[in-house]
């Protein structure tokens, strides 16, 4: 069925005459959304190489082991899947921080849904790691066992 015309719409109806412009920021796009994107991850970085051991702890491994995938990797595309490898760990350990300080800012007492959401997150940096492992013990097989 279609409105009267003249019919008050529903607040939330959505107007489809005009095409929307679409950004992440409002009124800003391009470049300066780029930027500004890129000023809150180094934020972030920030924050969290100040305030978390678990991020602390595997910056200081990806940063013995990326000089170290040079030596280990034997063709382009095993040193990308190396540091691709540690990527994914810092990706989903940043995840799950922001995760937890968001559990934390909404419940902040002991709360069983709570702790549930967080191991769940823990959970997703242990397949993380698990992936790397056999990836580091591949490249490492290959360039040390004939």
């Amino acid at each position: 069925m279609q409105p009267k015309r003249g019919a008050e719409q529903h607040p939330k109806a959505v107007d489809r005459s005009l095409p929307r412009v679409r950004s992440a920021l409002p009124g800003r796009g391009g470049i300066s959304r780029i930027t500004a994107a890129f000023w809150n991850s180094l934020g972030g970085l920030r924050e969290g190489l100040s305030t978390e051991s678990a991020i602390k702890q595997e910056v200081a491994i990806a940063c013995l082991l990326v000089p170290l995938s040079f030596f280990v990797a034997r063709d382009l595309w095993t040193w990308v899947a190396l540091i691709g490898s540690l990527l994914f760990v810092l990706s989903v350990e940043f995840m799950n921080t922001a995760i937890e300080r968001l559990c934390n800012h909404i419940q902040p007492d002991k709360h069983e849904a709570i702790r549930i959401t967080k191991d769940l997150a823990s959970a997703a940096v242990f397949f993380a790691l698990a992936l790397a492992a056999p990836v580091w013990i591949a490249a490492l097989w290959a360039r040390l066992v004939p």
